[in-house]
């Protein structure tokens, strides 16, 4: 039986979150919500609607490339919208594959 360690990528908004979820449930994996490994800054900052910076990114990031590397199985809901993000995930987690989600205007904005 196949493995598979998936992160769910996308734009706030796309269903990373939704899609995830159904895609880990179908598979019979475990869903992580990467927005649920912020540090308490992070979280602060976007409940104040400060864009996070590359820098408030590093230790997130590397705590999901953590999280990937101690499972054999796992999706995970990130935005990893830049190659740098993604380099990151896939240090340590070779086979990490990447489903990229991408909304139309309208539908992300009734999201929000």
């Amino acid at each position: 039986m196949m493995k598979y360690k998936i992160v769910v990528m996308g734009g706030s908004g796309c269903g990373k979150s939704s899609i995830g979820s159904k895609l880990a449930e179908r598979l019979g994996l475990t869903f992580f919500n990467g927005d649920d490994y912020h540090c308490a800054v992070n979280i602060d900052k976007m409940r104040q609607g400060i864009p996070l910076t590359e820098t408030d990114r590093q230790g997130w990031l590397t705590t999901l490339n953590k999280l990937l590397r101690q499972r054999t199985e796992a999706v995970v809901a990130c935005s990893a919208l830049r190659p740098e993000h993604r380099q990151m995930l896939s240090y340590n987690n070779p086979d990490l594959l990447f489903v990229y989600l991408e909304g139309d205007f309208n539908t992300i904005w009734q999201r929000h």
